[in-house]
């Protein structure tokens, strides 16, 4: 499976915020954005910068919009043809889609420090969806399912970790944790008011749209 294998914190540099895409690290001065906050390059000091343009506004924003969720370029696009092809706002219809794919959820729950955490995760087949096995991170869960860790695989320390620190989280509204279970119900699929992600998803639309 394809994924992005470079420094992740010349990411968050080139977008200008935090990203959270190295877990704990991004909560302390390490942070690159707190140390250095400048995008990543050669720069050169006093040097005006050109006024951007609409296309690099839209190109900029689908490009932070994508890195937040770790996904690269083809399966972006695949998730905004679904999008597209289902009833409702484009741009809102791939939020949630982004949204529900099944290493966020996992990564929403704090099963992993960051959504490469909760991917490996899933991989490495910690995770059941209605009882059964899925080691997909790309899976799209749907109202009513139930993510769960596998029984085998409580004792993991992502796992263990996550139950502790239940009382610290904010889980969103549209999911359910049941701790002692260590599994969650997808309640129903996130509008745009429970989503929290800092992007403008018109741009992303009209970026597509060209």
């Amino acid at each position: 499976m394809a994924r992005y294998t470079g420094p992740v914190c010349k990411l968050c540099r080139r977008e200008g915020m935090k990203l959270f895409l190295k877990a704990e690290r991004c909560l302390t001065p390490k942070c690159a954005v707190e140390r250095r906050n400048t995008p990543p390059g050669q720069q050169q000091g006093g040097a005006r910068r050109r006024r951007p343009t609409e296309f690099a506004i839209q190109w900029r924003e689908k490009q932070k919009t994508r890195r937040i969720y770790g996904v690269l370029e083809a399966q972006f696009r695949r998730h905004f043809e679904e999008a597209e092809r289902r009833p409702g706002s484009t741009g809102e219809n791939l939020l949630q889609i982004l949204e529900t794919r099944l290493d966020n959820v996992l990564y929403r729950l704090g099963l992993g420090g960051s959504r490469s955490q909760a991917r490996q995760f899933v991989r490495h087949g910690h995770v059941t969806i209605n009882g059964r096995k899925c080691d997909i991170p790309s899976r799209i869960v749907e109202a009513g399912d139930v993510v769960a860790v596998a029984t085998g695989s409580r004792e993991q320390e992502g796992a263990r970790t996550a139950i502790e620190s239940t009382p610290q989280r904010q889980i969103p509204v549209w999911l359910t944790f049941d701790a002692p279970n260590f599994s969650a119900r997808i309640n129903a699929l996130p509008n745009r008011g429970e989503i929290e992600t800092a992007v403008t998803e018109q741009l992303v639309v009209e970026f597509y749209a060209r």
